[in-house]
């Protein structure tokens, strides 16, 4: 297996970023719609780093993961099998579906699917 060393550099940056923004930031726009937009970019990275698939079926595989984890908060999934007391699984999972979040997940999942082809020169 080889480690593509780019994906992996912005994966490290977008989780610090992340990190960043649930611990310092507990409301608003940055939080909420732009932390879910940088989510898929991190999820589309990590699969980059360790995966020779093509870009196309990575930022498939990484939206549906999204809209599953979105779907979990609508369904409120974590309190139907009492896991909510777990503070990390409703970090990791969130707590509230949202329509916003979607269109976050979209937009981010196109951003760098676009980059990774016109800038990256993948595939």
């Amino acid at each position: 297996m080889k480690i593509n060393k780019t994906y992996l550099i912005i994966f490290i940056c977008i989780l610090i970023t992340e990190i960043s923004i649930a611990l310092f930031l507990k409301s608003g726009f940055i939080r909420h719609t732009f932390g879910d937009f940088l989510a898929t970019i991190l999820v589309f990275s990590f699969f980059k780093t360790f995966s020779r698939m093509s870009s196309l079926k990575i930022a498939i595989i990484t939206l549906i993961i999204a809209f599953c984890i979105e779907f979990a908060q609508y369904f409120q999934l974590l309190n139907n099998l009492n896991l909510n007391q777990f503070k990390l699984l409703r970090v990791v999972f969130g707590t509230n579906f949202s329509i916003q979040d979607l269109v976050a997940y979209i937009l981010g999942v196109i951003t760098i699917y676009f980059i990774d082809l016109k800038l990256l020169h993948n595939e």
